[in-house]
């Protein structure tokens, strides 16, 4: 069983638009996708980490929002117990993402594979298509669009009790050898805001520009 997800912070209207906006992409390419529960501030985050017993200090940085950056990790964490809890599949969007191809029925893969396009900073274009190692970065470029199997969620929730750490850097071959990746590219992030970064964070950002990007 797999089943597609985007995270949506539901009380927010621009994070609703972009999730229907990704929704709308999805079902265009044969893919129905569901809006899901983010965590937000409001929710506490460092208490919830404490309850999961996540260690939180690597949230303590300059380029995002802690309370904030923490509460986005929780909102990929609460997916990967799901996918674990079900035993089933899932993929994963943030709700900026954007479908511009068809996502492969993809089996056999190791556990956990990005299809997003890079979102900020330098990054190699694979040589190879199809699936392979991740090679654009050593982590995730952004963890805006990728699958996991609930064995892998297992791992990805063990190991955040130790190495928690923002999602996309968290998504780091050092700690996960069975991180891979799809080329070319199906889904591309097309960000107008942020709610977690600084502008500081902002600043690689692919689409950022100080006159038209919103930090909310």
């Amino acid at each position: 069983m797999k089943k597609a997800y985007v995270i949506t912070i539901l009380d927010n209207e621009r994070s609703v638009q972009v999730a229907e906006r990704c929704i709308k992409s999805g079902k265009k390419h044969g893919l129905e996708i569901e809006k899901w529960k983010a965590t937000t501030p409001k929710d506490n985050p460092l208490k919830i980490m404490k309850e999961y017993g996540i260690n939180p200090q690597a949230f303590d940085e300059v380029y995002s929002r802690t309370e904030n950056c923490m509460a986005a990790f929780l909102s990929h964490y609460s997916l990967w117990k799901h996918s674990l809890d079900n035993k089933m599949e899932v993929i994963i969007f943030e709700h900026d993402a954007v479908v511009v191809d068809t996502i492969p029925d993809i089996r056999g893969y190791q556990g956990c594979i990005t299809f997003g396009k890079p979102s900020y900073g330098k990054y190699n274009t694979p040589r190879l298509l199809g699936v392979q190692e991740l090679q654009h970065k050593k982590y995730f470029g952004g963890a805006h669009s990728y699958q996991v199997s609930w064995k892998a969620a297992r791992v990805l929730v063990n190991k955040a009790k130790t190495e928690a750490a923002p999602t996309d850097v968290y998504l780091h071959l050092d700690k996960f050898r069975f991180l891979q990746e799809y080329y070319p590219w199906p889904v591309e992030a097309r960000d107008s805001f942020s709610t977690i970064q600084v502008e500081r964070g902002c600043l690689a950002k692919h689409k950022y520009n100080k006159e038209t990007y919103d930090i909310i």
